[in-house]
C-alpha cells in the first residue's frame, strides 16, 4: 500500500461524517436537558445565568467531549475518528507512527480553537447590551480568519497540513491499494 497525504475535500468529507456523530451527541444532550428541565425547572437556568457559567457549562457538555472524541480516536491504534476511518484516512507523526495522547490533545485544541472562540462570542452576545460591540465582532472575525487559514493551509501546503498539523508535526494520510493481478487460476483449454 502507498501512503498519500489527504487533501482538503476528503478531509472535509471525513469531518462531515464525524459531524453526524457530533450532531447525534448534541441532540442527546438537548433531549436530556429538556427532560431535566421538566424534572427540575429551576436548576438548569442557573447553569446558563451568566456568560462565564454558561461558557463553562457549554465547554463541559459540548467542547470537551467532542475534543476528547477527536484526540483519543486519533491517538488510538485506529489513528482516526470514525469519519476518517470510513474514508481510509489516518493521523500520523512525521515518521508515520501514531500520535501520543498529549500531541493529539494539542492538535485538537488548536483545531477547535475557532469553535470555542465562536461559543465565547455567542455567550457574550446573549449577555451584552450591544451585540455589535467591537469585541464580539472582532472575535467572530478572528474565528473566520482562523477557519480560512486552516482551510487554505490544507489546500496550499504540499503535504496538506493544516495550521494545527504544522504546530504539532502531524499529517493526515490515506492509503491507496496497489493494483494486484487477478488471483484466479488460469483455466486450461480442453
Amino acid at each position: 500500500m502507498d501512503a498519500r497525504y489527504a487533501g482538503l475535500w476528503i478531509r472535509v468529507k471525513a469531518f462531515a461524517l464525524d459531524y453526524l456523530l457530533i450532531a447525534g451527541y448534541l441532540a442527546l444532550v438537548a433531549l436530556i436537558g429538556m427532560a431535566a428541565r421538566r424534572v427540575q425547572p429551576a436548576y438548569l437556568p442557573g447553569l446558563f445565568s451568566n456568560p462565564i457559567l454558561g461558557q463553562l457549562t457549554g465547554f463541559l457538555l459540548v467542547t470537551l467531549p467532542v475534543s476528547l472524541y477527536f484526540a483519543l480516536c486519533e491517538s488510538s491504534a485506529w489513528q482516526a475518528t470514525w469519519g476518517k476511518r470510513r474514508l481510509g484516512l489516518r493521523v500520523v507523526d512525521g515518521n508515520g507512527a501514531r500520535l501520543s495522547v498529549l500531541r493529539s490533545l494539542a492538535r485538537t485544541g488548536v483545531k477547535f480553537l475557532p469553535w470555542e472562540l465562536a461559543h465565547t462570542c455567542i455567550w457574550q452576545i446573549q449577555f451584552a447590551p450591544d451585540a455589535s460591540s467591537p469585541l464580539i465582532l472582532g472575535g467572530f472575525t478572528l474565528v473566520w480568519l482562523l477557519v480560512g487559514v486552516y482551510l487554505l493551509t490544507i489546500h496550499l501546503n504540499q503535504k496538506h497540513q493544516a495550521l494545527y498539523d504544522q504546530v504539532v508535526g502531524s499529517y493526515v494520510i490515506g492509503f491507496t491499494a496497489k493494483p494486484q493481478r487477478s488471483q484466479r487460476p488460469e483455466q486450461k483449454g480442453s
